[in-house]
């Protein structure tokens, strides 16, 4: 039943009494209408947000079904694999030369050099280096040397003078024109194994 002047002069109250009543209840009433507006109006935007809601998990959906992220992980995959593969080939790169180098040191060099590599793999790929490229350890490899790669290890010979061509007057000591040197038919005079024994003695002399 809506507050009304007539029946609150029926329960005997002041006519000034009344007007402040119904001021008070006009406002309680107007406050009221305001609240419900506002909630209206929130409930509106609550149900817009959710509509957005709803409508991005669709879109998260679809995107996963579209293999999205499938083949995004592929992708980083590949890439990673791609870049620890070329680390691992210069790391294998860096470890080889310093093998190499080491083997060249103990006087294994030309074919002999090639087979001590081919046989030193697993070495190889176990060997650590240090910040400047060396060999951290190469117990492994004197045992090589030391067993195995025995036969390998050349052997530095003094040569004499050949009677047969006697080189240039140089203290006894072949030099690379002698070495080298060739007759009129434009054969070398010293044979394959010779020059090399030679060339051999040079460097280790210039060591």
């Amino acid at each position: 039943m809506a507050l009304s002047r007539k029946m609150l002069k029926a329960m005997g109250i002041e006519d000034e009494k009344i007007d402040q009543i119904i001021e008070a209840h006009t406002e309680t009433v107007d406050s009221l209408k305001e609240q419900v507006s506002a909630y209206k109006a929130d409930a509106g935007k609550a149900g817009e947000l959710q509509k957005q809601l709803e409508q991005a998990r669709e879109d998260l959906t679809a995107a996963q079904q579209d293999g999205w992220k499938d083949k995004h992980d592929k992708v980083k995959k590949e890439f990673d694999e791609y870049k620890n593969g070329i680390a691992a080939k210069e790391a294998q790169v860096a470890k080889e030369k310093a093998v190499r180098a080491y083997y060249e040191s103990k006087n294994i060099t030309g074919k002999n050099l090639d087979i001590a590599m081919l046989g030193s793999s697993q070495v190889i790929s176990g060997a650590e280096l240090d910040e400047n490229g060396r060999l951290g350890s190469t117990e492994a490899l004197d045992e090589l040397i030391a067993g195995t790669f025995s036969g390998l290890v050349g052997k530095v010979e003094t040569l004499g003078a050949n009677t047969a061509h006697p080189p240039a007057n140089n203290g006894g000591r072949l030099t690379r024109e002698d070495i080298y040197k060739k007759d009129d038919k434009g054969r070398y005079v010293m044979d394959t194994a010779d020059r090399q024994k030679a060339l051999a003695q040079i460097m280790s002399e210039q060591s």
